[in-house]
């Protein structure tokens, strides 16, 4: 694989998190001045999680005390959420530089907090998430060396 392929895999997986964090974030906005908790137990019913379990009865407790101005406040951190991921995957599809350097201490933050969740629960999803983005960063780092070696080599 070309280190152009790798940049523009990396980029898509940036843009897709964007994209879903981003309907989410729509999906919040569109639930201003609606019934928030009937839309919880509709989905919880719809899902067909039993709405007395642990998570389905966090998830309908925390509808019942969300206001206006949170759902304002969330669907707008998700905006500049997508806004972070989009800009990301704009620098990694176009080699830019800045992108790559974004994109090594963008993942490289999450690391440590994904080593912490993996020791406190040990489980597939944690330890994919450590070495998917362990992966990225590596990548990073490597693409970065790559340009560096590239530009002494050629004298710029």
């Amino acid at each position: 694989m070309r280190l152009t392929d790798g940049l523009r895999t990396v980029a898509l997986l940036e843009a897709a998190k964007g994209a879903v964090v981003l309907l989410v974030g729509l999906g919040l906005f569109s639930l201003i001045h609606q019934d928030v908790q009937g839309f919880a137990e509709r989905l919880v019913f719809h899902t067909h999680l039993n709405p007395a379990a642990h998570y389905p009865h966090i998830f309908l407790d925390l509808s019942r005390q969300i206001t206006d101005t949170r759902l304002w406040q969330l669907a707008t951190a998700a905006g500049a959420y997508s806004l972070v991921r989009f800009t990301e995957a704009y620098g990694l599809w176009h080699r830019r530089r800045w992108g790559q350097w974004f994109a090594a201490l963008s993942g490289a933050v999450y690391i440590p907090i994904e080593l912490v969740e993996l020791i406190k629960k040990p489980d597939w999803i944690s330890a994919g998430a450590l070495l998917l983005n362990t992966a990225i960063v590596a990548f990073m780092a490597y693409s970065l060396y790559r340009e560096n070696l590239h530009r002494t080599i050629n004298g710029r």
